[in-house]
């Protein structure tokens, strides 16, 4: 298991052609399934585009972001996993966010219920863009989007729309969802004394969202009235990537788990004028 998950010094031709199939294979799967579960059951269209970023206080968006830069990030990590180079691993590999999300975008714009979202497009397109610029520039990554979760009382009042189990929650209800920026700040100063795992993370978040946008009435008059509102956030936090250890595998495990903001004491200011600090947030 520990030589498997080493990275190629040279070009393996073999790694890349499973890495190759596996990524077409697993993508046209994800695909075909995305269309049978989301879009079958729903009229089609002709392609249209919607404006949609008043809506979910641009959560939405933030997760675009996320997901394009993670799945960039992974699509890189494989090719060099197959000894390509570093050119392949910024041309085909960091793009796998950009060119899966845009086949989504696809498929909402042929549907009736959706439509595809310039919105959507240029977030997808700044997450890929925050891996590559920093590839370019630093060739290493001392930026990380994270994420986090808890829940709230907002998806017990829509369900349908925000999740009726907490596996639906963590990806529908954007009350409960915070999407972080962590600087890693050894990486900024390399020769302080700075833990090299040490990172600080702002955030953002948003509370009060039962529909989509306030304006949408026809829905917003049959629950209780919230107010919406934005929250930021300054927290501390880890970048599991520094950890040192010489076993492939816990490298693996700890690169895949950097994606998630660790649980730390965080200042809160948000839209409502308020400001409060968290003993322990997440």
């Amino acid at each position: 298991m520990e030589r498997f998950l080493k990275p190629s010094d040279t070009l393996n031709k073999n790694r890349l052609q499973t890495l190759v199939i596996s990524e077409i294979a697993i993508g046209g799967a994800t695909l075909i399934g995305l269309n049978q579960i989301w879009y079958a059951d729903y009229p089609r269209s002709k392609f249209h585009f919607i404006n949609d970023n008043d809506e979910w206080l641009q959560m939405d968006k933030m997760g675009h972001l996320f997901s394009a830069y993670h799945l960039g990030s992974l699509g890189a990590q494989a090719l060099k996993w197959s000894g390509a180079d570093k050119k392949r691993q910024l041309i085909y590999g960091s793009t796998l966010g950009l060119v899966f999300l845009t086949a989504v975008e696809v498929f909402d714009g042929y549907s009736a219920n959706w439509g595809a979202s310039p919105g959507d497009v240029i977030a997808n397109v700044s997450g890929t863009a925050l891996y590559v610029s920093q590839e370019l520039l630093w060739n290493e990554q001392r930026v990380i989007p994270k994420f986090s979760f808890h829940t709230t009382s907002y998806a017990k009042e829509r369900p349908e729309v925000l999740g009726s189990s907490i596996s639906e929650q963590i990806l529908k209800d954007y009350n409960g969802q915070t999407y972080w920026l962590s600087a890693n700040l050894h990486s900024f100063a390399k020769q302080s004394k700075i833990p090299k795992w040490l990172n600080v993370a702002v955030g953002y978040g948003a509370e009060g969202m039962i529909t989509g946008t306030k304006d949408d009435l026809a829905v917003a008059n049959s629950f209780p009235e919230s107010k919406r509102y934005r929250q930021f956030y300054l927290s501390l936090d880890v970048d599991l990537t520094k950890i040192e250890t010489k076993s492939h595998f816990l490298k693996t495990i700890l690169t895949v788990f950097n994606s998630i903001k660790i649980p730390a004491p965080a200042f809160e200011i948000n839209g409502l004028g308020d400001s409060k600090l968290h003993f322990i947030y997440f």
